[in-house]
């Protein structure tokens, strides 16, 4: 009996580009060829990463909820306008016969440009390889949550800038009765003696009547405030906080709320500005802090186009040197931080709180 040899390579039809696990296989010699930098990371990995980025940031963000978005598109420069028409004063009474004088009619513009904010760490192949964690996707957490902050910083000491501003009465804290009624910070009150210059719900009523008289419009019927959680803590101690939400279950609308008063609805958020120094300190020389309150479309934020928060990967066979010896993650952005549109949409309330002789500055 003759026996027939088959080369069964013959039937391979794997061609001389395979993909591998450490980069392009050559079936018929089997050379290996590097990744190229586009391909290190697939198209699969890239994407949940970057959602990853994208969730965990979102999930810190309040002050952009609040913003009127204004697009840029590329090769435009880094600059945009908002422009708003100015009101009209009152008719008068016409005079038969007689034409009256027609008011003038023009347009305020208020601009604002870009700048480009990242940052990044690097990871030992060493420490990917033998950490129990996934460190690329720890990496990737913690990287949104610094963009986060990032964004959140920018908008809040933009917005500080701002002169509608409201100081809380000195009350004594037991009776709640007013002491004295503050300029500025330097005359807000953090004890027994001084009294307490904190955020009541007769505060809130107070600047919800100043916001009302400048014909604040509202954001879905309320206005939005953005509250420190040390002044929040004294704002739930209040007898008309408790009685406020004794029954009520008000629907979330908005990331971070914790409920509603007077009209406003509150976000807790704790990079809500923490304020000391010779400008900001209290009479105490404690801390103060600002929280905002908002109408509809009081400042601005750029939405570049493609400057969007970017998630960016180079796996250590693409940037780790001669023998691939880290990876690193980062992202980075472009925004204005945030541009003020109508100084009365946003009133700014400073207070004390219980915890102002220990919070640090923020």
């Amino acid at each position: 009996m003759e026996f027939m040899r088959y080369d069964l390579q013959l039937f391979a039809d794997a061609g001389t580009l395979v993909n591998g696990t450490a980069g392009y296989v050559n079936a018929e010699t089997g050379a290996v060829t590097q990744f190229s930098g586009v391909n290190t990371l697939s198209p699969e990995m890239k994407d949940f990463y970057d959602t990853e980025l994208l969730e965990n940031a979102r999930i810190e963000m309040f002050y952009a909820q609040f913003a009127k978005r204004q697009a840029l598109p590329a090769r435009h420069g880094g600059k945009v306008e908002w422009r708003k028409f100015n009101t009209f004063a009152r008719a008068s009474k016409l005079q038969e016969g007689v034409i009256p004088t027609g008011q003038k009619f023009g347009v305020t513009t208020v601009s604002g440009s870009i700048d480009q904010y990242g940052t990044y760490t690097s990871i030992t192949d060493k420490l990917e390889l033998r950490a129990y964690d996934d460190v690329i996707m720890g990496a990737t957490e913690e990287m949104g949550a610094s963009a986060a902050e990032t964004q959140e910083a920018l908008i809040r000491d933009a917005l500080l800038v701002g002169t509608n501003v409201l100081y809380c009465d000195n009350i004594e804290k037991a009776t709640g009765n007013a002491k004295s009624t503050p300029t500025s910070c330097a005359t807000m009150g953090a004890s027994d003696t001084d009294g307490y210059s904190l955020l009541t719900p007769s505060m809130i009523n107070k600047a919800v009547t100043i916001m009302k008289k400048n014909r604040v419009p509202r954001i879905n019927g309320r206005y939005y405030a953005v509250i420190h959680p040390s002044v929040a803590h004294d704002l739930r101690e209040c007898e008309g906080w408790i009685e406020a939400h004794k029954y009520a279950r008000p629907e979330e609308l908005f990331n971070g709320e914790i409920g509603e008063l007077h009209g406003v609805r509150f976000i807790e958020n704790v990079f809500a500005p923490v304020l000391g120094g010779s400008t900001y300190q209290n009479k105490s020389s404690g801390v103060t802090y600002a929280t905002y309150f908002f109408g509809k479309d009081g400042f601005g934020i750029i939405d570049p186009e493609g400057g969007a928060l970017q998630m960016i990967i180079h796996d250590k066979g693409e940037i780790g040197g001669p023998l691939n010896q880290f990876s690193t993650i980062g992202y980075k952005f472009e925004t204005n931080g945030a541009t003020i549109l109508y100084p009365e949409r946003i009133l700014r309330v400073m207070s004390v709180s219980s915890f102002s002789a220990t919070d640090a500055v923020n």
